[in-house]
């Protein structure tokens, strides 16, 4: 396939370093912002909204050498689109929360969905970026092709770091072609044979890309050569679901549309060993439907439960938790919800935000107070 030069689109990086200067100048905080899709996640920044979203378009796709370039306000939607018309995707299943979901956003957020099982997080495939620091410089970092790397990358550093850093101008990511053929199957199945059954196929190198527990029914998927996954689908048993039930399972998991994810309570999300022994420690401290977990069990989901709840579950699962959505009553709640970091690495994280941000206006404590 040739190489694709979309239209221009918006380019709006005169006007963004002009407004970044301004508010350094004055001290003002600026809250970043794309389609603002994902406000909730993070503590909440006070400042005026600096407004991505007309900074968009696709700068550069080459589908045979699987790389994109699009500016950092260019919908999410948008770039999906444009690559399923070639056959191919971003590898890490990104949830949007809304249709105006943007590409920077979705970098800056580093949250991936169901497939990072098998494909790894939003950074792996972060291959080069355009920054606006918080002092007006635009800097470049990496390149379009995976070679192109020397040194510490730091346009991979910028993936979940919510926009605390700069602004996202411009990213290119590495794109993977749509499998040829996906089975999904539903089992019912207790959480600690769920995670026995998950351990198994991993340990066996299955084309497992997205797994999901809650309230005693597993779902897997399995993606490859269509002939070679139906001889797999014994080995996982249970009921397999036609194309159109599984799409709409996996987009309700991605997107947290499916029940377990719709009620108002608090929703911490776990990072865990993946290990069944660490997980079931963890999530038996609490009652079963108020448990979910994927990626083979590295990543639970708890709602409904209290902080001084959290902390124990972490403790046994050795892992660490996020507050990921609040209860719909905290409005302007400013606690942490990240994991506290140890005393050097909070020096750290606040060193590196100097070097891009002097002035500390770039989402000041979006991931944690003083930062």
């Amino acid at each position: 396939m040739a190489l694709i030069e979309m239209p221009p689109g918006r380019d709006l990086t005169d006007a963004l370093v002009e407004r970044v200067l301004a508010a350094a100048n004055a001290r003002t905080p600026l809250r970043i912002a794309g389609g603002d899709t994902k406000r909730f996640y993070g503590r909440p920044v006070a400042g005026e909204t600096l407004a991505l979203a007309g900074h968009h378009g696709v700068v550069r796709y080459d589908p045979a050498e699987l790389v994109i370039t699009a500016r950092g306000g260019t919908l999410l939607a948008d770039v999906e689109a444009l690559l399923a018309r070639h056959g191919q995707r971003l590898p890490f299943e990104p949830p949007s929360f809304g249709s105006l979901a943007t590409l920077g956003g979705t970098v800056a957020a580093g949250l991936a969905g169901p497939a990072r099982v098998a494909r790894g997080p939003v950074r792996d495939y972060v291959l080069g970026a355009r920054l606006l620091t918080g002092d007006g410089r635009v800097l470049k970092f990496g390149g379009e092709v995976m070679k192109n790397v020397a040194g510490y990358d730091v346009s991979r550093l910028l993936a979940g770091s919510l926009g605390t850093l700069g602004v996202l101008l411009e990213v290119s990511l590495k794109v993977l072609p749509v499998a040829r053929g996906t089975r999904t199957l539903r089992r019912h199945i207790a959480a600690q044979g769920a995670l026995e059954l998950l351990g198994a196929a991993a340990q066996r190198g299955l084309p497992l890309t997205g797994s999901f527990w809650s309230k005693g029914e597993l779902y897997v998927r399995l993606e490859g050569c269509p002939t070679g996954l139906d001889e797999l689908v014994p080995t996982i048993g249970g009921e397999l679901l036609d194309e159109p039930a599984a799409a709409s399972l996996w987009h309700g998991i991605r997107e947290q549309t499916h029940t377990y994810f719709t009620s108002a309570r608090p929703l911490w999300r776990l990072s865990l060993p993946a290990t069944a022994t660490a997980t079931a420690a963890g999530v038996a401290l609490v009652p079963a439907d108020r448990v979910a977990f994927e990626w083979n069990g590295a990543q639970a989901w708890i709602n409904g439960v209290e902080r001084q709840t959290i902390d124990p579950i972490t403790r046994a699962a050795g892992g660490h938790a996020t507050l990921f959505r609040r209860d719909d009553t905290a409005v302007g709640e400013t606690s942490e919800v990240f994991a506290p970091l140890p005393a050097p690495l909070l020096d750290l994280h606040r060193a590196v935000k100097r070097v891009f941000d002097p002035a500390g206006i770039l989402n000041p404590g979006r991931m944690y107070a003083n930062l």
